[in-house]
């Protein structure tokens, strides 16, 4: 097995590249859980290169990804928005032929590390409720259940999850 490599996404070509992963994922794994409809539009309203960038850009989100060997395999994006904890995990996905072999372990250990640098007591994300696979890797991780919450995304859409947190030792 080739040992991941972490990047920083640092420009629009980046971006792009990301955004065409988010678009594999997501369509091989979420469009059985919310339907095609749900999944294009939420592809194109938070996934799209453009809003990769422009979150980034706001530096408010950091986005890293994961290569293995020339394919890029994994990513994760989080940012320092409170609420259930000090660091929002929003976004860690994992391609499908890459499931199983602890590459979400290697992007949340990266996370930890730096919320302990930087002194943060808790990561916390939201997962579908439906998402059964991704619930139990989440646990596995140390994190548990912590609310319910249903979220109006515009569109006709919602988001309907459960809240999860880990607390970061020191």
């Amino acid at each position: 097995m080739v040992v991941p490599e972490l990047h920083l996404v640092q420009s629009e070509t980046d971006a792009r590249q990301l955004s065409g992963l988010a678009r594999e994922i997501w369509t091989e794994h979420y469009t059985s859980l919310i339907g095609a409809e749900q999944v294009t539009y939420m592809l194109d309203r938070y996934q799209s290169a453009e809003q990769i960038w422009q979150d980034i850009q706001s530096c408010h989100v950091t986005y890293v990804w994961l290569d293995c060997g020339t394919d890029m395999a994994a990513y994760m994006a989080y940012s320092d928005k409170t609420g259930y904890g000090d660091c929002f995990l929003s976004k860690l996905y994992v391609k499908k032929a890459y499931r199983g072999q602890g590459l979400a372990k290697t992007l949340l250990d990266h996370l930890v590390a730096r919320c302990r640098r930087d002194k943060k007591q808790s990561i916390w994300l939201t997962v579908n409720k439906h998402n059964t696979g991704s619930i139990e890797a989440y646990k596995k991780l140390g994190f548990s259940c912590v609310d319910a919450i249903v979220t109006d995304i515009g569109g006709g859409f919602v988001m309907d999850d459960y809240v999860l947190r880990r607390e970061v030792e020191q």
